[in-house]
């Protein structure tokens, strides 16, 4: 599958082998145990060990995640419990790690959890590889790129050869991008890790999580603390991201050309100022980007004068509903620092750029900035 255009990838990966009057995707097989008799060799023992639907759609995501290699992906019931498998299933008591300060929000809560375990927790930006500072000894590396909310990018090639080079692993945050704006395998990370809540499955309506890696003993770790902690996606949710990884070409595509048409029309609004988007040549993102990401994500940033002129803003949206996440087929847009925790300005909008008419997501963009701002 590795000469498949992607979209074919999408469509096609992890499907079975075809079976005479049988679907082309099973249905989602709810059991919580299996029929087993002697000895317990089979492929399905228990349902916290393994499911027939989580297998199709790991093997559909690693198709996705490297396409022709034999790599591993665990699925997980959330992103955050494919984040602190990673973390939790390769660090102990005496080592250090080291994570972005301004990355996922919930990152701080796991660094609270790391520390407690009396994990050595070193923070740095994103930006400008300022993590490179800090990696001496650390045994994990973990890097969000692009970051969440601000949007840098840092050089994910130079920071695995450096980590690798001390004995570090690397984890890379994918869920920005997918992995059919960038793969980390391929940049030499050891873990391409991403919440599925986002853009891999795209509506909004599911919570999931995945891991994917080329090494078969890390890989183990990781699917060794799944059965461990119970943190485990339900059958039904499974087989809904396998189902939506079809139109993952079709999604991304059309998300990432609104998301670049919307933020050239930004460029040029008086009362927009700090504008981020990776994929924007003018933006300090653009030229590391553009070595390793093939898609720039659907995510932009800007600021308003202040949290009111933000509020109005997002109140005078129609084709964009006030919600935290992204990565939905439909718009959605925040004030982000209505959650606190994260560095920015009172005005900061997040704006997830769905898969509307890129025209009149921009017109509908420009009539909300105008009443926001009365009219300059």
């Amino acid at each position: 599958m590795s000469t498949m255009g992607e979209g074919t990838r999408a469509v096609r990966a992890g499907l079975p082998e075809p079976q005479q009057y049988e679907p082309t995707l099973p249905g989602p097989v709810f059991a919580a145990h299996f029929h087993l008799s002697g000895e317990p060799t089979g492929p399905y023992t228990y349902g916290r060990d393994t499911n027939p639907t989580w297998t199709h759609l790991e093997r559909a995501i690693g198709e996705l995640e490297a396409p022709g290699e034999g790599v591993h992906t665990t699925v997980f019931a959330s992103g955050m419990a494919a984040i602190s498998a990673v973390l939790l299933s390769q660090v102990r008591s005496g080592d250090a790690v080291v994570l972005p300060d301004d990355g996922y929000q919930a990152l701080p809560l796991l660094r609270a959890q790391l520390e407690a375990y009396g994990v050595e927790v070193r923070t740095a930006p994103t930006r400008g590889d300022a993590q490179l500072a800090v990696l001496e000894g650390a045994k994990l590396l973990w890097i969000e790129t692009p970051s969440n909310p601000g949007l840098d990018v840092c050089d994910v090639r130079r920071l695995v050869e450096a980590a690798h080079a001390g004995g570090t692993l690397v984890a890379v945050d994918n869920t920005l991008a997918t992995p059919l704006g960038q793969r980390p395998l391929e940049l030499g990370a050891d873990f391409s890790v991403a919440s599925d809540t986002k853009g891999m499955t795209g509506h909004g309506d599911l919570l999931l999580g995945h891991v994917t890696c080329r090494d078969a003993d890390l890989a183990a770790g990781v699917r060794r603390w799944r059965k461990v902690v119970g943190a485990i996606p339900g059958p039904m949710e499974a087989w809904l991201a396998h189902r939506s990884l079809a139109t993952l070409e079709l999604r991304i595509e059309r998300q990432c050309a609104n998301a670049l048409a919307l933020a050239e029309a930004l460029r040029a609004h008086p009362d927009v100022t700090g504008l981020r988007y990776p994929g924007l040549a003018t933006d300090a993102s653009y030229p590391t980007a553009v070595e390793q990401m093939r898609r720039f994500g659907s995510v932009v940033s800007f600021v308003l004068a202040d949290r009111e002129t933000a509020e109005r803003f997002l109140s005078a949206l129609h084709l964009a509903e006030d919600a935290t996440s992204f990565g939905g087929v439909r718009s959605t847009a925040e004030r982000r620092a209505r959650w606190g925790g994260d560095a920015v300005p009172e005005g900061f909008i997040r704006f997830s750029v769905g898969a509307e008419n890129a025209s009149d997501l921009v017109a509908d963009v420009e009539q909300a900035l105008a009443e926001a701002t009365g009219g300059n």
